[in-house]
């Protein structure tokens, strides 16, 4: 979906500058907001995709002024409510009401390594094989759709050259909305600076993204 989320090549927001020697965590409560979406991922209820696609869905206002782990806990917030977790009341006063939905699993303090170490694979076999190979030219379809997409509006109605099969992996589109994994292809794309950024684009500079089969259409 098109949302603030996605910023890539927007105007106006300035340079990107990164923090020297920047930590994991810029203050105590961020480690409980990562612990707090890792155990309440591992519940089994939303897949990543579902969760990506809750964070994108914060109001543009809120989302643009809050920090990343901010993001992440507003997410969690719609999730659980959402899935029957909790209330709405019940987060805003951080005290337990009634009886919620149980959980398929919790995630144990002595599970979290092995939690962590397996992570959560997302590639599938697919029956198919791949529409396109290394040095195809190809384009990426331009689409606005409401739903999530792993299509950057960057990346959109834009030729590139294919330049790697990078394997089958779960179509988050589908995945994010409960309609089933469906794999696809993936592809390594690269694009030229003048193709993403129009007229005095850097001609030096190439961009690539990783784009799913259906994204694509032979040049």
């Amino acid at each position: 979906m098109n949302g603030p989320h996605d910023l890539g090549g927007q105007m106006g927001f300035g340079p990107v500058a990164p923090e020297q020697n920047e930590p994991y965590f810029h203050a105590e409560w961020e480690k409980r907001a990562l612990g707090i979406t890792l155990s309440c991922g591992a519940f089994g209820a939303w897949t990543i995709d579902e969760s990506r696609h809750a964070r994108e869905n914060i109001p543009p206002a809120d989302y643009l002024a809050a920090s990343y782990y901010e993001v992440w806990t507003r997410g969690i917030d719609m999730l659980l409510e959402r899935h029957g977790f909790a209330t709405a009341e019940e987060l805003y006063t951080g005290h337990s009401l009634e009886q919620g939905r149980v959980p398929k699993r919790v995630l144990k303090a002595d599970m979290v390594d092995g939690v962590l170490a397996k992570g959560g694979p997302c590639d599938r076999p697919v029956d198919t094989v791949p529409l396109f190979a290394t040095g195809d030219h190809v384009r990426t379809k331009n689409f606005n759709p409401t739903g999530h997409t792993r299509l950057p509006r960057y990346a959109r109605a834009k030729t590139g050259v294919v330049e790697a099969v990078q394997g089958s992996f779960v179509f988050p589109d589908d995945n994010a909305h409960g309609r089933g994994e469906n794999p696809q292809w993936v592809y390594t794309v690269v694009f030229d600076g003048a193709e993403i950024w129009g007229e005095g684009g850097d001609p030096s500079l190439t961009v690539s993204i990783d784009a799913w089969e259906s994204y694509l259409e032979r040049v």
